[in-house]
């Protein structure tokens, strides 16, 4: 019988290594304690092969059988589909997308999660459209200099000086393994715009908050987007602790979400009490989102979390300027409005995940504060609700 999701679930619960097929030579093999991952089963030229079609939490069923379908329809031709794949591999070596894959890759152990994906997408969303297919050492210093200009010309001059940074990284690697000559991104230092050091746009007058908060409400993007800007407020998160959430992270039980060491800017796990309002809107895109890893997948890729602008272009569409308010704002908002009603400043600093230089205190606030804290965001929940409510009355 085909495989079902139902299925799977079931027989990832049994520890021991075991195979369970699928159809036309596709199945899951399970060994712990390695990740499940698919295979296809094959003959060609008279001789029985296996191809690796990926790990069960990046290739869901569906895909899986998607590949299964490519492959065989290649091996109907008379093409090993290992040897293409090899072929293809060989092909990509050199082209700036796969260097910096590799690079990525490199690099994965060192860095937190949060660091390690910004990188990524400076290197793969930001550059590699432009650049990803050209072999590494033939790109010349202006063509990178004109996709840097393009992020430029969007306004995120902070985020054009971010890739260069990480593309000169990618050079080096690429220099060291013999696949380039130099490094032009550092040839481009000094040639953009310098990047201007604010503090973030944020609301901190409530009766134009509660204005925000009611244009955030009648936001119709995607439906990932608008789950995300309706949450940033009450968890004032930064925005890319914000946008990749997991799954296993939330705690419906407790209502507490667990955000891993590994995603933090301080590299320390931080717990978010999560108010009643905060959990409805998890309840409301996990009928969309729940099967998969992340709370708020990319509109085209479940693999990855929606775009480190994301919540800032949203805020555009609604007409807040980048500086009227920004995605990172809602920290300052937070942090501005429950000290002017009295909230502990500790309490505050502790749910901004702020770092504490005192490491006993810190132990000690972090065992001993989370019901006061929970009190907290259950109480500034209520208050912007109120807002949203109540701001256009005054």
């Amino acid at each position: 019988m085909p495989l079902t999701d139902a299925a799977i679930r079931a027989a990832l619960k049994v520890t021991e290594r075991r195979k369970i097929s699928d159809s036309a030579g596709l199945y899951l093999l399970i060994a712990p304690p390695r990740e499940p991952a698919w295979r296809l089963k094959y003959r060609i030229a008279g001789r029985e092969k296996l191809l690796s079609l990926g790990r069960l939490r990046d290739v869901p069923l569906r895909r899986a059988r998607e590949k299964r379908d490519e492959a065989r329809r290649l091996i109907a031709d008379g093409i090993d589909p290992s040897d293409q794949r090899k072929a293809a591999k060989l092909a990509r070596v050199d082209t700036f997308a796969a260097v910096a894959e590799e690079w990525l890759q490199t690099r994965k152990g060192a860095l937190t999660q949060g660091s390690w994906e910004r990188d990524r997408e400076h290197l793969l969303n930001f550059v590699g459209p432009y650049l990803g297919s050209k072999p590494i050492g033939s790109i010349e210093a202006p063509e990178l200099l004109a996709v840097l200009r393009r992020i430029e010309a969007r306004g995120i001059r902070d985020t054009a000086h971010r890739a260069r940074s990480v593309t000169s990284r990618v050079y080096r690697y690429a220099i060291a393994t013999g696949r380039a000559t130099r490094d032009i991104a550092a040839d481009l230092k000094g040639a953009l715009l310098p990047v201007i050091s604010e503090s973030y746009a944020a609301i901190t007058d409530p009766v134009e908050l509660g204005k925000l908060l009611r244009a955030i409400e009648g936001y119709d993007g995607q439906p990932t987007t608008n789950v995300a800007l309706r949450m940033a407020p009450y968890v004032f998160l930064r925005p890319g602790e914000l946008r990749a959430a997991e799954w296993a992270e939330i705690d419906f039980d407790s209502a507490t979400w667990r955000i891993p060491a590994r995603r933090m800017k301080m590299d320390e796990e931080h717990i978010v009490p999560l108010a009643a309002q905060v959990v409805a809107l998890l309840r409301e895109i996990q009928p969309l989102t729940g099967d998969g890893r992340l709370v708020f997948p990319a509109l085209h890729t479940s693999l990855r979390p929606i775009s480190e602008n994301t919540l800032n272009v949203a805020l555009r569409r609604l007409g807040y300027s980048g500086e009227q308010m920004t995605s990172h704002g809602f920290r300052s908002t937070a942090s501005t409005l429950l000290n002017e009603q009295g909230w502990h400043p500790d309490l505050i600093e502790l749910q901004l995940a702020h770092a504490e230089r005192n490491k006993v205190r810190a132990a000690y606030n972090k065992a001993q504060r989370l019901d006061e804290r929970r009190k907290m965001m259950q109480s500034w929940a209520d208050y912007l609700d109120g807002l949203r409510g109540t701001a256009g009355a005054k």
